[in-house]
């Protein structure tokens, strides 16, 4: 039965139900929620994480550069998924390596961000075995605490978290998530692995009425999804065979197989087909035949969705036709869900 942990909990000992899991089923069946379970990354960035970075640091003359760069790694690139701070961070390397990126910077007098502060922060984290998050972030603060930078990082990770809610919990999860789930919650135990922030996971199952189909959530305040895997494989006995990770991204692939399991892929932009052919899959699973007869194709499918380089490193990039691409998935999100918000159309 699922227990909420504590705030204060969360931030002294946010592992200890990893580290106290124990099965209660033969199987175990790890799940992303952002992009596969709900249909919200494009809107978590597009609406929320990017134009309050933009805000925070008054970026909106190099908009288009800002949300190119930002997208291709939050969404588009075999980084989709990842951590929101490494993400601000490769944004920010890339923004101050392109030349055009600080020609147009220069011209509207805007100051791109520097990137000492949120790199710090990410090596503290390493150093100290702490996940990436804004309870690691409040203590990287205390040991810093005249470092004004990181006041404005927390700020901005703070309005994300409490505007994001507004943008997800109206967005409803994708079909035949909820049926797939009855059909799993039978035969295995089935934990969430994400890097969104425990809260609104949390906040998010239960709104939906999903979090009884959960054991235990682990959000970004526990580390990566690779840590949460390891965990918990170490502390329950599950067979490799006998653990499933479901995710769209290439770090759910990374996570999963640095541990042993297997991999079932949600293909971003044909969400709901792959969650209308799971139940074979998940069969196939259950019966021991599923990483001999069905994974590779699939793992070698959705390699080819998710990008491996950026459009700026082709000789013949254009920067307006690259950031017009994505024009449309931003102009029906803002219309749907934010109307009166800030968004450049070219």
């Amino acid at each position: 039965m699922f227990e909420r942990i504590s705030k204060e909990d969360l931030k002294n000992c946010p592992e200890f139900q990893m580290k106290n899991f124990r099965p209660g089923k033969k199987f175990l069946v790890a799940i992303d929620t952002d992009g596969c379970v709900t249909d919200n990354m494009n809107g978590k960035q597009m609406l929320v994480f990017h134009p309050q970075y933009m805000e925070f640091y008054q970026l909106w003359d190099i908009e288009s550069y800002f949300r190119e760069v930002a997208e291709y790694y939050s969404l588009f690139s075999i980084h989709r998924g990842c951590n929101r701070f490494t993400a601000i961070y490769l944004t920010l390397e890339t923004l101050h390596r392109r030349q055009d990126v600080k020609s147009a910077a220069r011209q509207t007098h805007t100051k791109i961000p520097s990137i000492e502060p949120i790199n710090k922060y990410i090596e503290f984290c390493n150093n100290k075995s702490l996940g990436l998050g804004n309870s690691s972030l409040e203590v990287f603060l205390e040991e810093n605490p005249m470092d004004l930078r990181v006041y404005k990082l927390l700020g901005w990770s703070e309005a994300v978290n409490r505007s994001f809610p507004f943008i997800s919990m109206r967005i409803p999860p994708f079909e035949n998530v909820k049926k797939c789930l009855e059909m799993m919650y039978n035969v295995a135990d089935i934990i969430v692995v994400s890097q969104t922030p425990y809260d609104d996971l949390v906040d998010y199952w239960e709104f939906h009425d999903l979090l009884r189909y959960v054991r235990i959530i682990c959000g970004q305040e526990m580390g990566s999804k690779s840590h949460h895997l390891k965990v918990i494989k170490e502390n329950s006995g599950y067979l490799d065979n006998n653990v499933l990770m479901i995710g769209d991204s290439s770090g759910d692939l990374k996570a999963i197989k640095e541990n042993k399991g297997c991999f079932y892929p949600i293909f971003p932009g044909k969400e709901n087909d792959s969650w209308q052919r799971f139940p074979g899959a998940f069969t196939a699973f259950i019966e021991g035949n599923y990483a001999t007869h069905m994974e590779k194709k699939l793992i070698d499918e959705f390699s080819k969705v998710l990008l491996t380089s950026p459009a700026w490193e082709k000789p013949d990039y254009d920067h307006l036709q690259a950031y017009k691409e994505k024009q449309e998935i931003r102009r029906a999100l803002y219309e749907k869900l934010n109307p009166g918000g800030n968004l450049l159309i070219v």
